[in-house]
C-alpha cells in the first residue's frame, strides 16, 4: 500500500512471500510506468521494500489532500452544486501552482438575487464547468441564470453520480460532483434550448387538459348509464356531434321522439335503437345539475386545448422543415409532430445514434444480466411524456397501410398488444431520428412483416399440427400435390 504523509513522503513497506513477489513487481511497473527495481529493494529477502521518497518522484500520480489521486484531472477549475428548495451548496475545486486542488465551499439561498451572486462568483473564478444534479424542478431556475451568464453548465442524472452510502451531506455531495467533473467522469443530460423548454410547458399542459377532459367524459358516461340512458350501446362515442346534441336535448327535458331526430349521418339508420336507448330513463334534478356542469367543463377544456394547439402550430414556424418531415410518418399529425419535436429537439447530434435516443426515451429493452444469466429485459425509467406520445403514435400507425401494421401483426401473436405497441413506438423513434438527421422524408419499404413471420414459423406450426393429429398424412400429400 502507498500512502502520503503530511510531509509529502511515501512511507510504507511491502512484505510478501516469494511466490507473489514477481506479480507485485509487474503490478508496480504497470502502475508507475518505471522499472520496479529502480526504486524497490529486498528481492533477495523475498519481499519488496519501497523506501521513503518525495511524492513528486512518481510522475504518474498527482497530489491531493488526504491521499493519492489515481485519475488525472482534465479541468483546472470546476464547481459542483447541490441544489435544494431553499439553499444551494457550491464547492469550487481549483488547482494551485503545484497542481494540488484547493476546495472552497459556499452556501447561497435560492432567491434570484442570491443565484445571480453565485453566478458572478463562478464567473470571476474562471470556472470551466459547473455540474448539478437534476433534482426535481429546483435545478431549472439556477440552470437558466447560469446559462444566461455564459457559463458551461452540465446537468447530470442523480443515479449516475450517487455517492457512497453513509457519507451524505450537502457539502460532501457538492464536493463529490466537483471531483467527478474535474476528472471528466460526468455524463451530461440532454437539455433542450430555451425555446423548446418553454414549448414543453405548453404541450405538457395540453396533455393534462386532455386527461381532465377524458376524465369528465368518463364521468358523464357513468351518470348516463346510472340514469338508464343507454346511448353508448348505439353510438360509437358519446362525445361525437350527434351524441352531444342528444345529451344536451335530454338535459333540456325534450321528448325521445324529438331527440332521435337530432341523429346525423349513419345514426339515422339506428333511430329504433336510439328510441329504445332513450326510453323510460330517470334523471333527477341533482344528477341533471351535475351533468350540466360536466358538459360545461368539457366545453371549457376543449376550448383551451384548441387555443394551445394554435399556439403550438404558430411556434413551429422556425422549425417548419423538421416539423413537416415528421408529418410524413404514418400516425403523426401536426400536433403530435410538434409535441415530439419539443421533447427530442431538432438537433440529432445531441445523441450518438438512434439506439442512444431510444435508450434516453426508455423505449428499448433494458439489460439486467449477471453470471451469464439474463434476468429481465424491462425498459429503463425515462420521460413518461415521450413514452406516452410514442405509444399514441404507434396505436395510430398500426391502423395505416404501412410497414408498422405488418410489424405489429407479426409481434402481437406472441408478445401481446402492449409490448407490441412499445416495439412499434421504438421503431418509429429510430426512423424519426434518421429523418431528422438526414433531412429526408419517410418512405415506406413495403415490407410484409406478417409474411416474413409466417415463412419463419410455418414449418414449426405444421409440425405441431401433425404431432397432435390436426393434419393427417393424406391431407399433407393432397396439399403438396
Amino acid at each position: 500500500m502507498v500512502v502520503s504523509t503530511p510531509g509529502n513522503k511515501l512511507i510504507r513497506v511491502f512484505r510478501f512471500e516469494p511466490p507473489i513477489v514477481s506479480c507485485m513487481y509487474s503490478c508496480i511497473e504497470r502502475t508507475v510506468k518505471r522499472p520496479a527495481k529502480s526504486f524497490c529493494s529486498g528481492w533477495e529477502q523475498g519481499g519488496i521494500e519501497i523506501p521513503i521518497r518525495p511524492l513528486s518522484d512518481l510522475s504518474n500520480f498527482k497530489r491531493m489532500k488526504g491521499g493519492m489521486e489515481l485519475i488525472s484531472a482534465i479541468a483546472k477549475c470546476v464547481a459542483g452544486l447541490d441544489i435544494h428548495k431553499a439553499i444551494i451548496v457550491c464547492t469550487l475545486l481549483r488547482e494551485d501552482s503545484e497542481g494540488c486542488p484547493v476546495k472552497q465551499t459556499r452556501e447561497y439561498k435560492t432567491f434570484r438575487y442570491d443565484i445571480h451572486d453565485l453566478a458572478k462568483w463562478l464567473e470571476a473564478s474562471d470556472v470551466e464547468l459547473v455540474v448539478m444534479e437534476s433534482t426535481g424542478i429546483y435545478w431549472k431556475q439556477t440552470y437558466e441564470i447560469l446559462e444566461e451568464t455564459g457559463l458551461k453548465v452540465c446537468v447530470v442524472n442523480a443515479r449516475h453520480v450517487k455517492n457512497v452510502p453513509g457519507r451524505k451531506t450537502d457539502v460532501m455531495d457538492s464536493e463529490w460532483l466537483a471531483e467527478l467533473a474535474r476528472c471528466g467522469l460526468v455524463r451530461p443530460s440532454f437539455i433542450p434550448p430555451r425555446d423548446f423548454r418553454e414549448l414543453r410547458l405548453l404541450v405538457r399542459y395540453r396533455r393534462k387538459l386532455k386527461a381532465a377532459s377524458s376524465a369528465e367524459k368518463n364521468r358523464l358516461h357513468k351518470h348516463l348509464e346510472v340514469s338508464g340512458i343507454k346511448l353508448s350501446c348505439v353510438v360509437s362515442s358519446i362525445d361525437g356531434v350527434s351524441a352531444t346534441r342528444m345529451i344536451e336535448a335530454v338535459l333540456e327535458g325534450r321528448e325521445p321522439n324529438e331527440i332521435v331526430e337530432l341523429a346525423a349521418g349513419r345514426l339515422k339508420k339506428k333511430k329504433k335503437d336510439l328510441l329504445k336507448a332513450l326510453a323510460d330513463y330517470r334523471l333527477s334534478d341533482r344528477v341533471q345539475s351535475v351533468m350540466e356542469r360536466i358538459l360545461g367543463h368539457i366545453k371549457w377544456l376543449d376550448g383551451h386545448i384548441e387555443e394551445i394547439d394554435a399556439q403550438v402550430v404558430a411556434a413551429m414556424e422556425p422549425y417548419r422543415e423538421e416539423w413537416q418531415l415528421l408529418q410524413t410518418l404514418p400516425g403523426i399529425n401536426q400536433i403530435s409532430a410538434a409535441m415530439l419535436l419539443t421533447e427530442i429537439g431538432v438537433d440529432m447530434s445531441q445523441f450518438r445514434n438512434g439506439a442512444h435516443l431510444s435508450s434516453w426515451a426508455g423505449m428499448c429493452p433494458g439489460n439486467n444480466e449477471s453470471a451469464g444469466k439474463r434476468k429481465s429485459g424491462r425498459s429503463r425509467k425515462a420521460s413518461v411524456h415521450v413514452r406516452t406520445l410514442l405509444c399514441e403514435i404507434a396505436n395510430a400507425a398500426i391502423k395505416t397501410d404501412s410497414q408498422f401494421k405488418g410489424y405489429y401483426r407479426s409481434l402481437v401473436i406472441r408478445r401481446g398488444h402492449k409490448r407490441s405497441i412499445v416495439a412499434v413506438g421504438h421503431k418509429i423513434l429510430k426512423i424519426a431520428y434518421i429523418m431528422l438527421r438526414d433531412k429526408t422524408p419517410y418512405k415506406d419499404p413495403e415490407t410484409d412483416y406478417e409474411a416474413v413471420l409466417t415463412r419463419k414459423n410455418a414449418p414449426r406450426w405444421i409440425a405441431a399440427l401433425k404431432k397432435y393429429g390436426y393434419i393427417s398424412e393424406e391431407m399433407d400429400e393432397r396439399a403438396s400435390a
